[in-house]
């Protein structure tokens, strides 16, 4: 039977959609291929077609939310600049939706145990991030690539911190300590 010309690209971006969302929220290794492929409506068999491995699903689903970060990244810094990044970035929304928020703060210990062309693939598209918002820094700023991964590191692990404690006061007290410490960050030197 012979099935209309995009169809398979069509069910490889419901998989991997669907894996991303469950990978985000639940996590890589508690997310299986069976009920990835359930939820996307499909069977289990319906895998193999598209993808070789989990691995290989994990490294797409991580290099397309990446992307698409990338693609969010230069929308809200044009818009609004680097306070607004900071801003969307450690939002109540943000913290509340890991399914389909930052990768990096779902999944980063899962991902350093990933096999190194994964780990790799990771280290290449979160390095375009920080290009992408070394360039909105100040001209002035000495060494705007290590300044720029610290406000990487400050916001992850606020919004780590806060998601763990979602639900509480301290959960929103996190949020604004970490953008308060990422704008000092990228504050111009005097």
């Amino acid at each position: 039977m012979r099935y209309e010309k995009g169809r398979k690209d069509a069910t490889r971006r419901r998989i991997t959609e669907v894996a991303s969302e469950r990978f985000r929220s639940g996590g890589i290794a508690a997310s299986g291929v069976a009920s990835i492929m359930s939820d996307a409506g499909l069977t289990n068999g319906a895998f193999y077609p598209h993808f070789h491995s989990k691995e290989e699903l994990v490294r797409e689903t991580v290099a397309a939310a990446l992307e698409a970060q990338l693609d969010q990244l230069r929308d809200v810094l044009s818009a609004g600049g680097l306070e607004a990044a900071i801003a969307v970035y450690l939002s109540a929304e943000h913290r509340d939706n890991p399914a389909t928020g930052c990768a990096s703060a779902a999944l980063l210990p899962e991902l350093a145990r990933q096999p190194p062309e994964t780990r790799s693939l990771y280290a290449e598209r979160f390095l375009a991030l920080v290009r992408q918002v070394s360039a909105a820094l100040p001209a002035q700023t000495r060494d705007p690539e290590g300044v720029v991964l610290g406000v990487f590191a400050t916001l992850i692990g606020a919004l780590q911190l806060a998601r763990a404690v979602e639900g509480s006061a301290l959960s929103d007290r996190i949020l604004a300590a970490g953008a308060e410490a990422a704008r000092g960050l990228v504050q111009p030197p005097p």
